[in-house]
């Protein structure tokens, strides 16, 4: 073709990238690979096939790992634990930073290898992923610096057991193990089965920079690997990226064991077009939204809302761009969209599209032909679809498109969170007020605004809901790689910087017996239990001090369906405004002290003054941090400003801690609700008079009803209800049974937090257990107006 003709048609020629240096690197191991186990390779036991998606040909033999490898692994792991914490911060910086040069030196390599193990095009990994990998290391080594002044308190959370997705293999591993290691834990990493070259080559840097034997171990195989991982009692932090299915199975594992736990699950992320947005903009907008990466990216854009007045322009502008994408080879590097990773995938994708189709939905797919080599989708866009169709509902994981819309932006939040998924959302208007209006009241841990699939490694990502909990990157990334260092023996019961939050161990001697009708608190109001039963209250000496209702099942979602109603406004209201209330709270309380003490003295036999005193005094605490949880502002790589912003998790269930029965109420009652929750509260079982007489001091407190509802009876049994029902987000439990708690809360991979009897929980880490960040993307010019 001449150049003029070039000119004529615009089309590209074919501009391959070399594969050669790649697989002369594969050719070095024909022999198959084993694990980097302890800064050695291993022989495995056995291999299977990893191919090359492009073209279905077998690129190098992978080890299976077994239990006896991962058992190695973690052995090395905690070996190595304690010499490279004490190493210091500094220290283990400039293994970050060496490992960053590293992958910069050899970026082409990684990035062949990942084209030729993904299938993804070679422009991704070249321009994207290689340095955004390179980026982590390098703002890590940074954290690792800074740890000991902005993580004052706190220390590595052990042995890491990591567990990585096909979609990204190097850049997951990135996002994982760089924060751990500059927080200075040490890894056992499985990477994704299909896709487990780049780790081995990672593991390659990590000898030739010299780090440390065993602080970063890998071993490749199936499931089956990862099974033995998340099992293994001496790993005490498990981070997974991958299906929500895969998810729910590693919280029943760990359920009860006290690992420290993050998942990034599933997506069906909304893409939503306002009327003002710039329609050519936000048409570039979606094929960076679904078609990158083949549209195997958890967040990936694939719900389509466009507003109804543009709905036909927009569409029609769409088609067009579909056109125009070249499917083919991944190393060609005029490629838009390479291969699919697997066969099985690839039926998938073909299913669901089919049964999209079944159900009504229009199918449009460009003229343009796939390879007949290989395992290739062409973009694909469904229209005319419900909202309760199988397409919309269910993670497709292609390159398929699926489009609504909408008549107002009330009706595009509603149909943006009508899923179970809550991973990412972007919106596209030229009003930003449009859009900081709107991203508030979206269920997802990222929105990006007149922007897609952006990530740095100075902002944290992760999901709501049934995208799992906890966060990667940031700052707030690191805290999941971090635990509470136990104080020194002469520092311990020193509250000094965290005032208000311990328990106190009250003495004293019993008062005489009172009676009373004491109901259950739902709603803001006193009710009468379903079952029809009440419990007696004994006292220290046996002596029948009153009765409590039974609460059961049906009260409990009584109890939800209240706080659910208050949640929102709850939730929505000032910071000031809550804290207000809970001064109220305290000052009303303050005027029973003689009272509330008489009834803690009735049910202990302690001092129940002092006891109403700390329970003031946490009221007074976390009326003051009402408004002062502020979120932060992280500065990108990009030309973007992400706005951090805390915001409540939505509606609590709290198991209070048997003793204490009025200080242990409110020390976890006042945070949930200073920060935004609506709670249901399930008090001392024991001693469940104080809770009841505290709903008389809510009732004169203007808490709105259904911001605290208590429900009494058999602590464990009603919790494990709190922690089934899909409609409460988090769980907050102090008792010997956490793994019946967690095991509960898989359904909607709820957030849980499990305490053992008697334990200090520091104020800070109440601030980010009630809360959840959610990350907002806004883009800016050259200059910001600040």
């Amino acid at each position: 073709m001449s150049v003029a003709e070039i000119f004529q048609t615009m089309d590209y020629g074919p501009a391959p990238e070399s594969a050669a240096p790649a697989q002369e690197w594969l050719a070095t191991h024909t022999e198959g690979f084993g694990h980097f186990i302890g800064g050695v390779w291993t022989v495995a036991a056995s291999h299977f096939p990893s191919t090359n998606p492009a073209n279905g040909k077998v690129l190098a033999q992978i080890g299976q790992g077994t239990d006896t490898d991962i058992a190695a692994a973690v052995a090395a792991a905690s070996a190595a634990l304690a010499g490279w914490k004490a190493l210091g911060g500094s220290q283990r910086a400039r293994f970050l930073y060496a490992l960053a040069r590293q992958v910069q030196k050899h970026a082409r390599l990684f990035a062949v290898l990942e084209t030729l193990d993904n299938g993804k095009p070679i422009r991704e990994t070249r321009d994207i992923d290689i340095p955004l990998v390179a980026r982590h290391f390098y703002h890590h080594a940074g954290w690792a610096t800074l740890l000991e002044t902005e993580y004052p308190g706190y220390e590595a959370v052990g042995v890491c057991g990591q567990i990585i997705p096909w979609n990204f293999p190097l850049l997951m591993l990135s996002w994982k193990i760089a924060p751990a290691l500059a927080a200075g834990c040490t890894i056992v990493l499985k990477p994704a089965e299909f896709t487990s070259l780049t780790a081995l080559l990672f593991a390659q840097i990590c000898q030739e920079i010299g780090l440390p034997p065993g602080v970063v171990n890998i071993v490749t195989g199936a499931g089956a690997t990862g099974a033995a991982l998340v099992a293994h009692p001496d790993v005490h932090k498990i981070a997974f990226t991958g299906s929500t299915e895969v998810g729910r199975q590693i919280r029943q594992a760990t359920a009860g064991t006290g690992k420290k736990l993050t998942l990034e699950l599933g997506g069906k992320s909304p893409f939503i077009v306002f009327e003002d947005a710039d329609l050519d903009a936000a048409v570039e907008g979606v094929v960076d939204a679904i078609w990158f990466n083949q549209g195997q990216v958890c967040c990936a854009g694939s719900r389509l809302l466009v507003q109804e007045s543009i709905e036909p322009r927009f569409l029609a502008k769409l088609k067009r761009r579909m056109e125009t994408l070249r499917v083919g080879d991944p190393l060609d590097k005029v490629t838009d969209i390479g291969a699919i990773v697997a066969p099985i995938q690839l039926t998938r994708i073909d299913e669901l599209v089919r049964a999209g189709v079944a159900e009504g939905a229009i199918l449009f797919q460009p003229v343009t032909a796939c390879p007949e080599e290989g395992y290739f989708y062409p973009p694909t866009l469904l229209t005319g679809v419900s909202p309760a169709s199988r397409v919309v509902q269910e993670e497709i994981f292609g390159p398929v498109l699926v489009a609504l819309s909408f008549r107002t932006p009330a009706e595009a939040v509603a149909l943006a969170n009508n899923t179970p998924y809550g991973l990412a959302a972007s919106l596209w208007s030229e009003s930003i007020n449009q859009c900081l209006e709107t991203a508030p009241k979206l269920k997802a841990g990222t929105v990006w605004i007149n922007g897609t699939n952006l990530f740095d490694a100075a902002a944290g990502f992760g999901g709501y809901r049934e995208s799992g909990f906890g966060r990667e990157g940031g700052k707030e990334g690191l805290w999941e790689y971090l635990v509470a260092s136990p104080l020194p023996p002469a520092q311990r019961g020193d509250n000094r910087g965290n005032e208000g939050n311990h328990y106190i161990s009250p003495v004293g001697r019993g008062a005489g017996g009172l009676d009373q009708t004491a109901k259950l608190y739902i709603g803001g109001k006193q009710a009468r239990p379903d079952s029809g039963y009440s419990r007696s209250v004994l006292g220290p000496g046996g002596a029948h001090l009153g009765e409590v209702g039974e609460g059961n099942r049906k009260d409990i979602r009584n109890a939800v369906e209240a706080s659910r109603a208050a949640s929102s406004g709850w939730g929505g209201a000032s910071g000031h405004n809550r804290g207000q209330i809970l001064y109220y709270l305290a000052e009303n309380l303050s005027y029973r002290t003689a009272e509330f003490a008489a009834r803690i003295a009735m049910q202990t036999g302690h001092d129940g003054a002092s006891e109403v005193d700390a329970a003031i005094a946490q009221l007074f605490f976390w009326a003051a941090w009402a408004d002062k949880n502020e979120g932060a502002i992280h500065r990108t790589v990009q030309k973007s400003v992400v706005l951090a912003m805390p915001e409540p998790l939505g509606v609590l269930g709290i198991a209070c801690p048997t003793e204490q029965p009025l200080l242990g109420l409110i020390q976890f009652v006042a945070p949930a609700i200073a920060l935004g929750n609506a709670v249901i509260v399930i008090p001392s079982e024991v001693h469940p008079l104080s809770a009841t007489d505290f709903y008389q001091v809510l009732e004169t407190s203007d808490v709105p009803g259904g911001v605290v509802n208590i429900v009494t009876g058999e602590r464990d049994t009603l919790m494990k209800t709190l922690a089934e029902h899909d409609d409460v987000d988090g769980v907050w439990y102090v008792g010997e049974n956490a793994s019946l708690i967690e095991r509960a809360s898989v359904g909607n991979l709820k957030r849980t937090w499990c305490l053992k009897p008697g334990a200090l929980p520091r104020h800070d880490v109440f601030l980010r257990t009630a809360t959840q960040v959610k990350n907002i993307w806004i883009p800016y010019a050259d200059e910001l107006p600040w």
